[in-house]
């Protein structure tokens, strides 16, 4: 199936290799993206644009390639064909010792599912493990402030940081991978399942706490999600991964409109109508 884009496109242009891209210029840029796990085909032919400034949600259902896509993005996985552009700068077969590639990290932070802390560090020396790789020569005592005020931004407290991961509950956890996300002062920030595992009530404060750091810091969102409130929430557009590309990006009134059975069947079931303030139709079930 073709993919559907629901609001304007940037024109195509070459990346721009050697300096950022313009303002208004997307933040990623992925074209003709195939990824492969021996002869099954995770993605084939996928393009997406991420806006800067924008909170993009990324859903699609199991086995998608979700995270194989922000997988890709980062370095993680090297696909088997298409290009990626981050910041105007090409991701793909790139010499990980790279100055130009070091310096695109530099700009993004990741909070991986379940927080992905180190278990034998506490949760300041976790958030100081990024200003550790890439600011070696930063004295401890900078380190830690700088920590102390990333733990605070998330919600937190200052006696967490002595705490261990094992110490802290899934929401505590969830936060502290946040913090380390932050430590660079990024401007663009991957979440993967941010709120997988929470409760409403802590999912919730999770989503009011990105929104607020996204508006105060200026931030670009990448985040992978199956959760409907989060979606309607705190979500400028949404894209669906489907028959192994993006099938359709947009606002979530947008892709309400469209007849893909996929998107109908998430969307406009029952705890899609309930998550976007109808209610569910006789004899239906949220489970």
């Amino acid at each position: 199936m073709d993919r559907l884009e629901l609001t304007d496109a940037a024109p195509a242009s070459p990346p721009a290799a050697q300096h950022d891209a313009p303002d208004d210029a997307p933040i990623i840029r992925i074209r003709g993206l195939v990824n492969r796990f021996g002869d099954n085909i995770i993605h084939d032919q996928l393009d997406l644009d991420v806006r800067r400034g924008e909170i993009l949600g990324v859903v699609g259902g199991s086995g998608t390639g979700k995270s194989v896509l922000m997988r890709s993005i980062i370095g993680l996985q090297q696909p088997a064909a298409g290009s990626i552009t981050v910041f105007g700068e090409p991701m793909l077969d790139r010499d990980p010792a790279d100055p130009e590639l070091i310096a695109v990290q530099k700009r993004w932070g990741i909070l991986f599912q379940n927080g992905a802390l180190f278990s034998t560090l506490t949760v300041s020396e976790n958030v100081q493990v990024p200003l550790r790789e890439y600011y070696p020569a930063m004295s401890a005592r900078l380190r830690e402030e700088i920590a102390a005020y990333k733990i605070l931004m998330t919600g937190l407290n200052a006696v967490d940081g002595p705490k261990y991961p094992a110490e802290l509950s899934g929401g505590m956890r969830k936060r502290a991978g946040l913090a380390r996300a932050l430590a660079l002062d990024p401007e663009l920030l991957f979440l993967d399942e941010p709120t997988a595992g929470l409760d409403p009530i802590g999912a919730a404060a999770f989503d009011e706490q990105t929104l607020e750091l996204q508006r105060t810091l200026g931030l670009t969102l990448f985040l992978i999600t199956h959760d409907l409130d989060t979606l309607h929430a705190i979500c400028d557009r949404v894209a669906v991964l489907a028959d192994k590309k993006v099938i359709a990006v947009g606002t979530i009134d947008e892709l309400l409109a469209l007849d893909h059975p996929w998107i109908q069947e998430y969307f406009n079931g029952p705890r899609g109508r309930v998550a976007h303030g109808a209610r569910p139709l006789a004899g239906e079930a949220l489970a």
